[in-house]
Order: C-alpha cells, then structure tokens, then sequence
C-alpha cells in the first residue's frame, strides 16, 4: 500500500491476489487511500508545507501497471519511498509490520541482527541504502565519463585533427585556385591580345602568303624540268652500271671459287698441322712426366753422392791415418836392428814379436787398407759416371721440351689468318 516492494511482508506471492478472487468476480481493480494529518508543519516532509493533508493512494489492475497517486496526482513508486524517506520511515523495513508470529523472533534475534533492526527502525540504514545507491550511480556515472574520455580521445579528437588538417589544406587550395584564376586571367588577356595583333597583320601576311606561294610554284616548275632530265640521266647511268656490274660480278665468282679451293686446301692443311701439334702436345706431356721422374732420380742420386760422398772422406781420413802409421813403422824399421819388439798386444800380454813378425802384420794391414781405399774409389767413379749420365739425360729432356715449344710456336706461325679467326 505504501509503496512496499517487498511482497513477503504482506503474506502474497503476487499482487494479483491482493484483487477480490483475483479478477474472477468481473473485479479488475484494487484500490487502497491513506491519509495523514500535515497540520503541524514542523514535522512536514520537504515541500509538502503548504498540505495540511497528504493523501496516498495505490492501485493495482489485473493486466495493467500499478499506479501511485500522491494528492490525485500520478507519481512513480520512488517519488513515494522518497516522502517516507524524508520523515524516516522505511515502508520496506520488516520491522515496520510486525506480523502474528513474528514477536518470538523478534525477542530470540542474535545482538547483530537486533543491532540491525534498530538501525532500520531509527532509519540510519535508509540513508546508508541511498549513499550505496548513489556510490552505484556515480560508478555508473563515472564509467559513462571515462567511455565518454576514451571516445573524444580515439575517435573524435582525431577526427577534428583531421579536419583541421584537411580545412587548413583547403583553404590553402582555395587561395591557390584563385590565384591561378587570377594568372589565367592574366594569360587569357595576353593571349587576346597578342591574336588581336595578329589579326590586325593579318592582310600583310597574306599578301607575302600569296607571294611566296608564287614563288613556291615557279620553283616546282623548274623542279619537275629538272626531275624529267635527272631520270633520263638515272636510266642511262643505270643501264651502264648494269653492264659493269655484270663484269664485276663474274670476275668476283671466279675470284670466289679460286679462293674457295684455296680455303679447302688450307683447312686440310690445318688439319694436318693441329694433328701434329697435338701429337707434339701428347710427346711433350710424356717428356715432361719423364722430366719429372729423372728430377725425382737425380734427387735421389744427389743424396747417395752425399752419403757416398761422406763415405769416401772417412776413408780419406783413415787412408792418411794408415800411411802415417806406415811412416811410423818404417822409421821403426829402421831404428831396430835386431831382437824383439817391445810392443806387445793386450791379449798376449808378457810374449813379444819378432820385426819381421811385426812387419809382416803391418804390410798385411796395409794391404787391406789400399784394397777397401780400391774398393770404394771404385764405387765413387761409378756413382760420379751415374750422376753424370743422368744430368746428361736431364739436359737432353730440357732440350726437347723446348723443341717442342718452338715447334708448337712455328706451328701457329705458320696456320693462316683466315683460318684462325673461322676457329674463332
């Protein structure tokens, strides 16, 4: 009745059952009025002052719309909450109707729970409700001003950049186009002029026209006389050109089939001639691996002379050895003349030897000596005729890769121009 929306405190479960057998009995209205005494204006809601009595009244009709009206003036639900607010009176408080049964639960309420009821009951929480719902509506608020930012920020604010931009570039095209007008207007009275001043001369133009198209003709006159006398001149030159030519022509077909025969018998030639140089190419790489080999053979017998070589200077060395030692034994000779030598050898220690014994020895030993000095000048003088033999030969491969090289210069010398850029 007074505006209450919560519908568990009036025991419904819609408000069609607040209507007499809920339409059944052909009635589709339920009405309700209250009135309250305003005459003590102190304690008056907020522009009610002027009232000495408010009457409420509430409507509810079967497939319509509630209905609120506040001194037979239509007002939305709100607007009513609002004049019960304003004299802290909460019509949706469930403790501003106690019903039957409620008066145990009351008394059996946790502290908290009571604790919230008086709060409801002095209507504290009434005004708590509003600053939660005006924290909503400023959230919402808020939000539509944040949207509101972000929009001028991506899409407007660019949008009338660019359109500065483009009203700045079409002003500046603006004055550029008139001041074109204005030069093509310059241009258009300079161009009427200049034909205006043509066609003041234009009298005198054709008369030199006019002379000139005669001189023009007489020339072509004289043009065509002439033409005439230049082809008889043609046809004259043309026929003895012809017979000339036909002159020239089979001298150069003999000339042509001399050198055609010529050119057959040079390439054969040249056939022949790059057979043979190829034949020299094939002998000359064969030359140059045999080079190559007797190089690697000579190293070789290089390094046996040096060993040989070495050989020969250690028997050198002992050769002097021994005939110092013979020089020895021979002034030993001669200092003794009889009896024993006093040398003796470490395995027959206390025995001596006669001279001749001793001499014997040494002329045994001597001998030995000079056959082995023999042996190995003999094997000397035979490596010496070996490097020499292959030096020899060394010198002779040398000598006929370079032939080969002359040849093969001689070769291209000799091939004919002709047949060398046809190569080409």
């Amino acid at each position: 009745m007074l505006g209450i929306s919560n519908l568990s405190q009036v025991r419904v479960g819609n408000l069609s059952e607040l209507v007499y057998k809920q339409g059944q009995a052909g009635v589709t209205k339920a009405s309700v009025s209250v009135v309250f005494n305003n005459e003590d204006k102190s304690c008056s809601p907020v522009g009610y002052e002027s009232h000495d009595k408010i009457t409420i009244t509430r409507q509810i009709i079967i497939g319509g719309r509630n209905r609120y009206l506040l001194n037979s003036h239509n007002v939305q639900a709100n607007q009513i909450q609002n004049l019960f607010h304003s004299v802290s009176l909460n019509v949706n408080n469930p403790h501003f109707l106690i019903m039957q049964g409620r008066i145990t639960k009351v008394i059996n309420m946790k502290p908290q729970e009571t604790l919230s009821m008086i709060e409801e009951a002095a209507g504290t929480r009434m005004y708590e409700n509003k600053k939660a719902g005006a924290l909503k509506t400023l959230e919402k608020k808020q939000g539509r001003v944040d949207e509101i930012n972000r929009i001028l920020s991506e899409e407007i604010t660019p949008t009338l950049e660019k359109l500065q931009r483009e009203r700045a570039n079409y002003m500046f095209w603006v004055s550029n186009n008139n001041e074109i007008e204005r030069l093509l207007r310059f241009c258009i009275a300079f161009e009427y002029v200049q034909v205006k001043n043509r066609l003041e001369n234009k009298n005198h133009q054709l008369e030199e026209m006019e002379m000139e198209l005669q001189t023009a003709t007489e020339g072509i006159c004289s043009l065509t006389a002439r033409e005439c006398a230049i082809q008889h001149e043609i046809k004259d030159r043309t026929a003895k050109r012809d017979k000339q030519r036909s002159q020239e022509l089979k001298k150069l077909e003999d000339e042509h089939s001399k050198a055609s025969k010529e050119a057959v018998l040079t390439e054969s030639k040249l056939k022949n001639r790059e057979s043979d140089l190829q034949a020299h190419l094939e002998s000359r790489k064969q030359s140059q691996g045999a080079v190559d080999v007797l190089k690697r053979q000579a190293d070789q017998k290089q390094k046996q002379y040096e060993k040989e070589k070495a050989k020969f200077d250690n028997l050198a060395g002992q050769d002097a050895t021994v005939k110092k030692d013979i020089e020895k034994a021979q002034w030993s000779m001669q200092s003794l003349t009889a009896g024993m030598s006093a040398q003796s050898s470490p395995e027959n220690e206390g025995e001596g030897k006669s001279l001749r014994e001793h001499l014997l020895g040494t002329q045994t030993r001597l001998s030995e000596i000079e056959a082995d000095h023999k042996k190995k000048s003999m094997g000397i003088a035979s490596l010496k005729e070996r490097i020499s033999s292959t030096e020899q030969t060394l010198a002779k491969s040398k000598q006929e890769g370079s032939d080969c090289q002359r040849k093969l210069h001689v070769l291209r010398a000799l091939l004919p121009t002709s047949s060398r850029s046809s190569r080409k």
